[in-house]
């Protein structure tokens, strides 16, 4: 025993600074983690008797979403395109929570069409709509049209999600005070509306289209929230932080090689999907949001989104070109 603790001090005089330089750098690495881990709602308000629609509600964030609201009692509809998986997340979702008012709706957010069925099926369905979280996306992919013609992720990540919301509202209104959630991303930044070409037909660039997409989410909370005043509903965008999701599989595989193994142990610093949700479970039940509306929050706080987001004039501009291009004009 004596010998062995000897050796113990020997080596560790010997290695002493690389020690040293391995605690601190463990020490930084769990410090990083804990400050990407961001914010946690702490409300514990119960939703018994509401109903909550949450689009892309069977994977990463949106599924962890819908986990919360079944445990807190809510009628939780799963609005996805891929029913197997619905199905399965479904199932998954009654059985840890506890909650067999869990149910699966077909929406693919790339055909108009389909947005207008399910909106007209939660009409005829549900007597009353509490929460609704405009929560799926497409992040980073080819230069991909939707079924009516729209460049994709604008697509998919704005004009799906507009044309629900409005067909939705009357219901929204009925059930007030009732809100509405976007989830939107700091990459809207960057972004800017390209009115001139809304499709990026003549300079599609997959981020360029990513960021119009997310600006777009906090443009429409902005000018949602204004039209809707006095009504008892409100509107929230937010940036949920960077996750592991499914997100980025259309990004990650365009990746070289030599990029992907230089991004790998950052990965493990990222948030989880149940911490990515934490916003937005934040903005759909926390109290103290019952006053407010029009806002953009991360890491369950508010925040002030980029100047651009802030343009009521194009916020106004963006949501009569959206009514003409879904057909609501």
């Amino acid at each position: 025993m004596q010998n062995y603790m000897e050796e113990i001090r020997q080596f560790t005089e010997g290695h002493a600074t690389g020690l040293t330089f391995a605690l601190v750098a463990g020490v930084s690495v769990l410090a990083l983690r804990r400050w990407m881990a961001g914010g946690v709602c702490k409300s514990k308000v119960r939703l018994d008797g509401k109903t909550v629609l949450i689009t892309g509600a069977n994977t990463g964030i949106g599924k962890e979403t819908a986990m919360d609201m079944a445990s807190r009692g809510a009628r939780v509809i799963l609005a996805c395109r891929d029913m197997t998986r619905a199905h399965i997340a479904a199932d998954e979702i009654r059985q840890k929570s506890g909650n067999g008012n869990v149910v699966v709706k077909k929406l693919d957010l790339a055909s108009l069409q389909s947005v207008r069925n399910l909106a007209k099926e939660v009409q005829k369905s549900e007597q009353h709509l509490d929460i609704l979280i405009n929560n799926a996306g497409i992040m980073m992919c080819p230069k991909w049209k939707t079924e009516d013609g729209f460049e994709t992720q604008f697509g998919v990540n704005h004009l799906g999600h507009f044309l629900l919301t409005n067909l939705l509202l009357d219901l929204l209104k009925k059930s007030a005070p009732s809100r509405i959630v976007n989830v939107s991303s700091l990459a809207h930044e960057k972004g800017r509306i390209h009115f001139e070409d809304i499709n990026l037909d003549k300079d599609y660039e997959r981020a360029k289209s990513y960021r119009q997409s997310k600006l777009a989410n906090v443009l429409f909370t902005r000018e949602l929230a204004a039209q809707l005043q006095g009504t008892g509903v409100t509107a929230y965008s937010l940036h949920p932080g960077i996750i592991r999701t499914e997100l980025g599989r259309h990004l990650f595989p365009t990746l070289a090689i030599w990029k992907r193994i230089f991004f790998m142990p950052f990965l493990m610093l990222i948030k989880s999907p149940w911490e990515g949700a934490q916003t937005t479970i934040y903005c759909a039940v926390d109290e103290s949001l019952a006053s407010s509306s029009g806002l953009y929050y991360s890491d369950c706080c508010p925040k002030e989104p980029a100047p651009q987001a802030r343009d009521d004039a194009v916020a106004k501009k963006l949501w009569d070109l959206s009514v003409s291009m879904v057909g609501l004009a």
